[in-house]
């Protein structure tokens, strides 16, 4: 069920694989079916379907516009901004979002188990891990924990990041949406019974939902990607209290100035699930659990 090929670790079960590059920032790279149908975006420049790098990569820091982005899903501390020391200045970092994530690996009866740890990060405190398992069935789990490991005490949440293909989204929940981010817009959405629709467009911008009960999905080419997670009604979120967002981008004439000279390579959705902001004395750690499932025809 675990399969080691040069720096990819791949799981599966007959039902879905996922592909891990540890050394991209502990990203999944490759989420598929039997059949062959991706689920994740990534960046065919930079990746082969093997998950093997067309160019050398280095951890990097720098402005969004200096970001190399090789797509997939990844972890990240939020909020996210560039003028002051509480919010994460990132994409990129050098070593939450690009450096290399330690591995152990174990297989327990019919449940295989990655677990992918960055280094310590000086700039926010933290330790990121991603507990990866899968099982018998058509999804896996994913185990989040932020842990502070700096002599001081800070406050951050975490914030899971999935990139996929132009598709359409559901998050479940009133439809209290906050325009968070316009590229070139805010996007589009619409109510529907039980939740918020966020239809595909070409925009570069970003919602958040601060009345999100826990499920956000993805429907595209037959397949449904699902992500399911607790929210704490009582607890502050950041961005405006946003449990979960959806970014849009799609490609430009040229790099967007406003947004630090981003470059959209192409048209990506980003599922977003956030955590509550949590004050983290020196060694506590906060944790998210969120559970995917694919159904397609």
């Amino acid at each position: 069920m675990i399969d080691r090929d040069g720096e990819v670790l791949w799981l599966d079960n007959g039902l879905v694989r996922l592909g891990l590059l540890p050394a991209l920032g502990g990203r999944l790279l490759s989420l598929s079916t039997p059949d062959g149908r991706e689920v994740l975006w990534r960046n065919d420049k930079l990746l082969t379907d093997r998950l093997e790098l067309r160019q050398e990569h280095r951890p990097h820091g720098g402005s969004l516009g200096d970001w190399v982005n090789y797509g997939g899903d990844k972890t990240w501390p939020a909020p996210q901004g560039w003028e002051r020391a509480d919010q994460w200045a990132g994409p990129p970092d050098p070593v939450l979002d690009s450096g290399r994530y330690a591995v152990t690996a174990e297989q327990t009866g019919g449940t295989a188990v990655v677990t992918l740890t960055s280094g310590d990060d000086p700039r926010t405190g933290l330790r990121l891990t991603r507990r990866f398992e899968l099982g018998g069935r058509s999804g896996y789990r994913m185990t989040l924990t932020a842990r502070n490991t700096s002599a001081r005490t800070v406050r951050w949440a975490l914030w899971n990041v999935t990139q996929l293909g132009p598709g359409e989204v559901r998050v479940d929940g009133p439809a209290e949406v906050t325009e968070l981010l316009a590229g070139t817009a805010f996007p589009e959405w619409q109510e529907v019974p039980g939740g918020v629709r966020v239809p595909g467009q070409d925009v570069v911008g970003k919602l958040g939902f601060p009345a999100a009960t826990g499920r956000i999905t993805h429907t595209a080419d037959g397949l449904t990607w699902t992500q399911t997670f607790a929210v704490d009604e009582d607890a502050e979120y950041p961005d405006r209290g946003s449990r979960a967002e959806v970014w849009l981008e799609c490609p430009q004439p040229r790099p967007l100035a406003a947004l630090g000279d981003l470059d959209p390579p192409a048209r990506i959705v980003e599922c977003e699930v956030l955590g509550p902001l949590t004050t983290l004395a020196p060694g506590e750690a906060t944790t998210l659990t969120i559970d995917c499932t694919i159904e397609g025809e």
